[in-house]
Formats: C-alpha cells, structure tokens, sequence
C-alpha cells in the first residue's frame, strides 16, 4: 500500500515550511551513502517533529534511533532554553559523520549523543523526559515504550514511528514484523496509562501522552 504517493508527498512539501539548508545536506548525503536511506524522516515528517517539538517547548527530550541525525537536529528547534536532548544509537560506523553534522547547528551543546543499546542506556539518564522520539530497531519497539514512559513526566509525549508499517498493519499481512507492529498498536490502544492516536504521517506515528 503506497500511504502517500509522490504527487501527494510533493505538495504537502511545497505547503508547509522550507527544509534547513544543514538538513538538505544529511538529507542529500544520507541517500547517496546509506544502503536504507528511507529509515531518514525527511522534509515533510521532520517539519512536523521540529513544529511538535516548537509548541512543547521540552526541556529534556529522548530519541531512541540517531540514524544520521536528521530527526534529532528537527526536535532540537522546539528546546526551551537550557534544555537537552540524548539521542541513542547503536551504530558506530556513523558516529564520526554524525557527530560532524550536530557540530554545525546551533544546538550542538544541547545534542547528547550514545552509541549503545538504548535498552541499557536509557535506565541510567536522570530526569524526566518532556518528548521522546521512538524510532529504532522494531523488534523492541514495547521496550523502549515501557522505558520511556516510567521515565517520561505526566503530560509528557511519545512518538514511535513506522506504526503503519506501510499499510501492511490493515492488510492481514502474516509477516512477523508485521506482527509486530499489529500487536504494538493493540497495546497501545488499551493501554490506560495514555492518550493515544495514530497520525497517518508518512509511515505511521503513534503519538502517545503520559495521563
């Protein structure tokens, strides 16, 4: 199922706001150095991450999946003054090219970046997260969830991307990731602990808030 076609995909580009010219380049290099370039949020998913991020205001933000940086420097925008943002990825080959990119910007002070299993990661930061940002491996896509929300303040959002699983989740695909993800949602959906609701943005964001 093609969720958004790329007539569609261009318009809604053209009509929200400009792509940052830093963000152009990882955008560029991301798709003429990485063998899944499509795991990048783009333009149009990063200009809602980076207005999301703008009307929290969060001062202690979490991403689970740096890939190349391109999510972390959009959430960075919406950082109250002071605030911060561990990102956490177990790629070690990107870490240098990464690293480069996060220099550039204006939050560079603001970005902490991990190289590690997020699973382990997460437990030892202090603080209670304000935004968090779930798009790493699937498998262990509840995990992260179940980290992120003890750890997140009441009102505070979750994000988990791919929910959508490019329209598989709708079509009784019996594949095991997407079973995955159908069983995620249906968790999701019950769980009482939050407000819920899918966002057919792209992929699929699962956008969650802490009761």
């Amino acid at each position: 199922m093609d969720m958004f076609d790329d007539i569609l995909t261009s318009y809604l580009e053209r009509t929200c706001d400009a792509e940052p010219a830093l963000l152009q380049r990882i955008n560029r290099e991301t798709y003429l150095k990485e063998t899944r370039p499509h795991m990048l949020s783009g333009h149009y998913q990063g200009r809602f991450l980076a207005l999301l991020s703008k009307l929290v205001a969060p001062r202690y933000v979490l991403e689970v999946g740096t890939f190349t940086g391109y999510a972390t420097l959009c959430l960075a925008e919406g950082l109250a003054p002071g605030g911060e943002i561990h990102t956490i990825d177990h790629n070690a080959e990107l870490e240098a090219r990464v690293r480069g990119y996060f220099e550039q910007s204006q939050w560079h002070d603001a970005i902490h970046y991990h190289i590690g299993d997020a699973a382990a990661v997460i437990p030892e930061l202090s603080g209670l997260f304000d935004f968090v940002f779930i798009d790493a491996d699937k498998k262990n896509n509840h995990l992260y969830y179940e980290l992120a929300l003890e750890k997140s303040r009441k009102g505070g959002l979750i994000l988990i991307d791919n929910v959508l699983w490019k329209g598989k989740v709708v079509m009784d695909a019996g594949d095991p990731q997407t079973q995955q993800f159908v069983s995620l949602n249906e968790r999701l959906a019950a769980d009482e602990r939050v407000d819920k609701l899918i966002l057919p943005i792209r992929d699929g964001l699962f956008l969650l808030r802490k009761r």
